[in-house]
């Protein structure tokens, strides 16, 4: 034996020459002394546990049995009670005389205590009577029917529970249940006749438990017995037996279980594993002590080496590398200082080529991210995280397509499944596509992405957003076609009333001629307050819209806009009334301007309100500090979903117009000069059901 061991050292490549004796003496020493110290201490550590666990789940076992007879025990004295009770004169004569009234109160006196729960009456099937808590007696008096006298029942939505059932004389053959609850009382009398701790599990909610533990496990081992289970869990560090009992009709009921905590066993061993770890640290820490003091000449240079590789590992190029010690520290020191000096070489390069490329992807204005093979991002400069919406180390890992969130087509299907520009690039070296992109809760947006071929299994993709281009198309592209259709209804309307009277100069009489004039102003108006209103538009967007601040009084806005809407009143034969109090304060503001405001705002009640109708005009007061201009008509309203929108730019109404539409600038331009004024407008439906348009402005500072 002895042989082979020397057979196996021999074999082993160490060159003991290379060492000094001491460091060979002191290892030797620390390995004896553990194998030996630590395979006694190991033996009789577990031995000791053994023993100790088998006594732990002893313990359990006969607590749970014990715990179960207790049990079958509280059942008879249950049946003795009911049938003590069933045979009370005063009891079978109040059930003879039919008194209902008095038998509640007779058994709230004779059932309900400390040790009976409930207890109730049935004749021919019917619930008489109860006392104590409320249970679904119907379904406790099936279960007895089922197993007999004394019964075990777990009802629906009640606690589980035993009981016992007593003919009582008295005609019909009434019959009196007696339960006595399963629950945390009864568990905790259990627990101090038992002398440890007893808990009772509802089977009905263990099968409904969604959660696997060690004691989910151990309870269904205990079913599947039939009997019992017991086990030592190490993770709430406890002795447990599991006892399901059973109804006599084989149904499970509760889960008893009786608990002892893993430390009470554990103590009784702690104090020959305290002595034994001392035993081990003290001949360990001689050990160690002679190791020390014999291989401090070796370790001591290797010791260094360590550190500088440590700082080296870390970043810290400066250090030096230590050369000394034995041959072999000395030969390893000389190695790893040439890597330190090439490290620091190619780590300049490295992080001065970083900086350029970060400069230059930092500079531009597109996006610009990198995926590897599989289309998973490593990549995303800050222009490409600001237009994704997205934090770059929270998307650095994750797929492209989950990243961008391209729109799917009308089959469901995403781009990246079909067209994705990624996979074409790789075909043809370079690709470009244009996808519109679901970014956070706004409407999606127009991206153009072009990719180029991959290099080392990274490839580029530039992302450009061309949103705002598209609207300014879109824009630019309904400004035209609504330019061209509301100034081509006017000139028709001209060309048509001028061909009439060139036609009829002579046979037309006055009032014909003069209705074709008519014609011809109207629509000559219609195109200046069109140009008009994109002539305004063009000096909001612009910035030129000016607002000169005085002290402007309401009335004298009313009068001139009353004096330019007139005619247009007149023709649609609408009546203006206006509703000014007598010492309504002037406002800070532009005159024209809000002579401008108040005329587009009459031009549209005109517009909407029926022929015939009555148009309001008033102001009042809104406190101390601001004026109230409003502007009531009796057309239909605005609906609720447009009353924010319509002060939109080009914003038409969804519903049919009384006459040709506008460009949808009147009230963009109105809201505009309000708002450059300091105040706001708004508009709903009054309860005389008239549309007001409100405009509150702020008070004079005369």
């Amino acid at each position: 034996m002895i042989e082979r061991i020397q057979q196996f050292i021999d074999s082993l490549p160490l060159d003991v020459s290379r060492a000094s004796l001491g460091v060979w003496i002191a290892a030797i020493n620390v390995s004896i002394v553990l194998l030996v110290v630590g395979g006694i201490s190991v033996s009789a550590i577990g031995s000791l546990r053994d023993l100790a666990d088998q006594q732990g789940q002893s313990r359990v076992q006969l607590a749970g049995a014990l715990a179960r007879e207790d049990l079958r025990r509280y059942g008879e004295d249950a049946l003795t009670y009911a049938k003590s009770v069933a045979e009370r004169q005063t009891f079978q004569r109040l059930l003879a005389t039919q008194r209902a009234a008095s038998i509640e109160p007779f058994l709230r006196r004779s059932c309900a205590n400390e040790v009976i729960a409930a207890c109730a009456v049935f004749e021919r099937g019917q619930l008489v009577a109860q006392a104590g808590v409320s249970l679904p007696w119907e379904d406790i008096a099936d279960a007895a029917q089922e197993q007999g006298e004394s019964f075990l029942a777990a009802p629906p939505d009640a606690a589980s529970l035993l009981g016992a059932v007593a003919t009582i004389a008295a005609p019909g053959e009434p019959q009196l249940y007696v339960v006595r609850l399963l629950d945390d009382a009864l568990a905790a009398a259990l627990t101090e006749r038992v002398g440890l701790q007893v808990n009772m599990l509802d089977y009905q909610r263990f099968i409904q438990g969604s959660e696997v533990d060690d004691l989910t496990r151990l309870h269904s081992a205990g079913l599947s017995d039939g009997g019992s289970a017991v086990a030592r869990l190490d993770g709430p560090g406890l002795y447990v037996a599991s006892f399901p009992i059973f109804a006599a009709t084989g149904e499970a009921i509760v889960l008893l279980e009786a608990r002892l905590p893993a430390d009470e066993i554990d103590a009784a061993v702690s104090g020959l594993i305290k002595r034994l770890l001392i035993t081990a640290l003290l001949l360990g820490s001689l050990a160690l002590l002679a190791s020390v003091v014999l291989g401090r000449q070796v370790t001591g240079p290797l010791g260094t080496l360590t550190n500088a590789v440590m700082h080296l590992g870390q970043g810290d190029f400066s250090t030096a590398i230590p050369v000394g010690g034995t041959r072999e520290v000395g030969r390893l020191g000389r190695t790893i200082e040439d890597m330190r000096n090439n490290l620091v070489k190619l780590t300049s390069a490295l992080r001065r080529r970083e900086a350029e490329a970060q400069a230059v992807l930092g500079g531009v204005v597109e996006g610009v991210y990198a995926v590897d093979k599989m289309r998973v991002i490593r990549y995303l400069n800050p222009q490409a995280a600001r237009l994704l919406q997205v934090k770059p180390e929270d998307v650095i890992g994750k797929f492209c397509g989950d990243v961008l969130k391209p729109c799917r087509d009308a089959d469901g299907r995403r781009p990246c499944d079909y067209a994705c520009p990624i996979v074409q690039a790789r075909l043809d070296g370079s690709a470009r596509a244009t996808e519109r992109l679901e970014l956070g809760e706004g409407a999606p947006r127009t991206a153009v992405i072009t990719s180029a071929a991959a290099v080392d299994e990274l490839q580029v993709q530039v992302i450009r957003d061309e949103t705002e281009m598209e609207g300014v198309r879109r824009a630019r592209d309904s400004v035209l076609v609504n330019i061209s259709h509301e100034f081509r209804t006017p000139l028709a309307a001209q060309l048509a009333s001028i061909e009439l009277l060139r036609d009829g100069l002579e046979q037309l009489d006055a009032g014909q001629q003069r209705e074709l004039v008519l014609s011809l102003e109207r629509s000559t108006l219609r195109l200046t307050r069109l140009i008009d209103n994109l002539l305004e538009s063009v000096r909001i967007e612009a910035g030129q819209l000016s607002i000169r601040s005085q002290s402007v009084a309401l009335s004298e806005v009313i009068e001139d806009t009353e004096q330019l809407i007139g005619a247009l009143l007149t023709q649609r034969h609408q009546q203006l009334l206006i509703d000014l109090p007598d010492s309504l304060p002037n406002v800070n503001g532009d005159g024209p301007r809000l002579t401008q405001v108040l005329l587009n705002l009459l031009a549209n009640a005109s517009k909407f309100a029926p022929e015939h109708s009555v148009v309001r005009v008033g102001a009042a007061p809104r406190g101390e500090q601001e004026v109230a201009l409003w502007v009531e008509d009796e057309g239909p309203g605005v609906p609720a979903q447009e009353r924010q929108s319509i002060f939109d730019r080009f914003h038409r109404s969804a519903g049919e117009e009384p006459e040709p539409g506008g460009l949808g600038l009147g009230l963009w331009i109105v809201k505009s000069i309000i708002e450059r004024h300091g105040g706001r407008i708004d508009a709903w439906r009054t309860e005389q059901e008239r549309t007001r348009f409100e405009v509150v402005l702020p008070v004079a500072n005369d």
